[in-house]
């Protein structure tokens, strides 16, 4: 069975690793061949995948393991085995700072060269990565540094101002121009190599620690083991269908785990080139220009950039493009349906967490269906639950069976063990999620737990009415909440950002309602719109928690929102 048997470290644990990325590889296409024979590589003892996984494919490698391309058509290559070197030297000067095994090194840069550099010599030292936004500000960073117990920070020069009002004992490092009290990274440069490195972690050992977006509480500690991201993200290597040689680009902000998906682990462990252009605004025709003459295989993009391509002229299909992949949130089967007619290519949803690698997708070469985001990954023990009786069920709550020995789970939350109990209850790792699946063993994402709602005993999944909402020409984004009705116990309300041209009122309102009523089942009908910017984490996702409150205040006062619009308002003759 591929990537099978147990070993114990060193040049065996890189053997068995990449016996398993070959069989996936090999297995592509072929989703029930890779589901039927697929097997985890069981690393045991010392195992560190910077010094035993990208040094070993690197050294000697003079295929750009990075390309990077500004908005200004400036541009720099890094080849593997530069990109070795580089982290041998930037770890032999971290050392010299005093970085050692286990130290939680705050990593806020942008899509530039140090960042992945600066991964890997942290990793190689057994440091701890904790990757963090440039958008985030003193209030965020204290608590981030606080609760993180960071001891090293490295931003941009830029960026060192949001810490002069961050306290702590931690040593500041700064990428760029000089600035007081801060080492400049440059001098890393001037450092004789002490490497190679050897591994000095064990598998089990911390390598990441991610924050997460809090939709509805406070950003979680997420902490990922030497395994459980590097060798887990064999699922989403499968997912991408990425191959060694090709040129890989994901739109992804750095500081969030779907950049250490797309743009880190996942294309160095097929050996493919990680390619990012740089935009400080986002412009459909010149990303559709960087897919032509790069030439690139693999693309991996955020629905709000897929509808923006399909709104610029597609054009014709890019030469080298082979892979196209949705991320982040469900996509709408329209969307997908303008690619395919234009490109002759299925845009493949996956999903995942911060709290794991790739868990279910519409892996390469396989029949789509229409709205379905797939079916488990190879070697990911996906289960549904049913929340109320707790037992299997082709609708409930998607999660990982615990018995099974889920290699691309989490360590755990970082102190937070009541959290780390409710999520790991009753035998499964519960991800908040709510799915069915049907009898070819599809699965279709219903929304989150905390999202779905009752309306006269019917249950609503906003991202359905969601998903019909945005394909009216006035509607950009929209979000689908509860609003507590004496008689129907909720009905659905969008809360509605207008696209440029359409002005917030009566007309638009009817237009949107009138469409929604003609697409959706009746028991499904939107009964409130309100025109409004949504309010979003600072990774971009959708509060919808604040709009729910925002509902139940009103109702606990007894009173109407004076800025939405009714159903039974706007269409005066309306008897249901």
């Amino acid at each position: 069975m591929g990537g099978g048997g147990r070993v114990t470290g060193g040049p065996a644990n890189t053997d068995a690793y990449r016996a398993a990325r070959d069989h996936l590889v090999a297995t592509a296409t072929d989703y029930d061949a890779a589901v039927n024979s697929f097997c985890w590589p069981h690393l045991t003892g010392t195992f560190n995948w910077a010094t035993d996984w990208f040094d070993v494919i690197a050294r000697g490698n003079h295929r750009p393991a990075l390309w990077i391309v500004e908005a200004d058509g400036r541009e720099e290559r890094i080849t593997f085995d530069g990109m070795a070197s580089r982290s041998d030297q930037v770890a032999t000067w971290l050392a010299a700072l005093g970085v050692g095994k286990g130290d939680r090194v705050m990593l806020m840069l942008g899509n530039q060269v140090e960042l992945w550099e600066a991964m890997l010599a942290i990793a190689k030292l057994g440091a701890v990565i904790m990757p963090t936004t440039a958008a985030l500000g003193p209030a965020d960073l204290s608590d981030r540094i606080d609760r993180g117990a960071v001891s090293f920070v490295i931003t941009n020069a830029a960026d060192t101002g949001k810490f002069d009002e961050v306290p702590g004992d931690y040593t500041r490092i700064v990428v760029g121009d000089s600035v007081p009290g801060w080492h400049g990274y440059n001098e890393a440069y001037t450092y004789m190599s002490a490497g190679p490195f050897q591994a000095v972690t064990e598998v089990g050992d911390p390598l990441l620690v991610y924050f997460t977006s809090g939709t509805t509480s406070k950003p979680k500690m997420v902490q990922h083991s030497q395994i459980s991201y590097p060798v887990g993200h064999l699922s989403t290597m499968y997912w991408i269908g990425v191959r060694p040689g090709d040129l890989h680009l994901a739109i992804s902000a750095p500081g969030w785990a779907k950049h250490a998906w797309s743009c880190f682990f996942a294309p160095w462990i097929a050996e493919a080139t990680v390619f990012v252009y740089n935009y400080s605004r986002f412009d459909a025709t010149s990303l559709l220009g960087q897919l032509r003459r790069a030439e690139v295989n693999t693309f991996c993009a955020p629905p709000t950039v897929w509808r923006m391509l399909i709104q610029a002229e597609l054009g014709e299909r890019p030469a080298g493009l082979r892979e196209i992949l949705g991320a982040g949130e469900p996509l709408n089967p329209d969307v997908i349906a303008q690619v395919e007619k234009a490109w002759g290519l299925t845009i493949r949803d996956g999903f995942g967490q911060t709290e794991t690698t790739l868990q279910v997708a519409n892996t390469p070469g396989q029949p789509v269906k229409a709205g379905s985001m797939g079916r488990p990954a190879p070697g990911v023990p996906v289960v549904l639950v049913d929340p109320i009786t707790g037992q299997l069920a082709d609708e409930g709550e998607i999660c990982l069976d615990l018995a099974a020995a889920p290699v691309n789970l989490m360590t755990g939350y970082l102190g937070d063990p009541e959290r780390n109990a409710a999520v790991m209850a009753d035998g499964y790792y519960h991800t908040g999620d709510v799915a069915s699946r049907d009898s070819d063993g599809y699965i279709t994402y219903i929304g989150r737990t905390d999202d779905v709602f009752k309306s006269s005993d019917y249950k609503v999944s906003p991202f359905e009415l969601e998903s019909v909402l945005i394909e009216h020409p006035a509607v950009v984004e929209a979000a689908v909440v509860p609003q507590p009705d004496e008689t129907r116990l909720a009905v659905p309300k969008a809360y509605v950002s207008l696209a440029a041209g359409w002005e917030p009122n009566h007309e638009t309102a009817r237009s949107i309602l009138e469409y929604a009523r003609d697409h959706l089942a009746p028991y499904l009908r939107i009964r409130r719109v309100e025109f409004t910017e949504l309010p979003k984490t600072i990774s971009g996702k959708i509060r919808r928690v604040e709009l729910r409150h925002r509902e139940e205040e009103a109702h606990a006062a007894g009173s109407a929102l004076p800025t939405e619009y009714r159903y039974e308002d706007v269409f005066f003759d309306a008897k249901s």
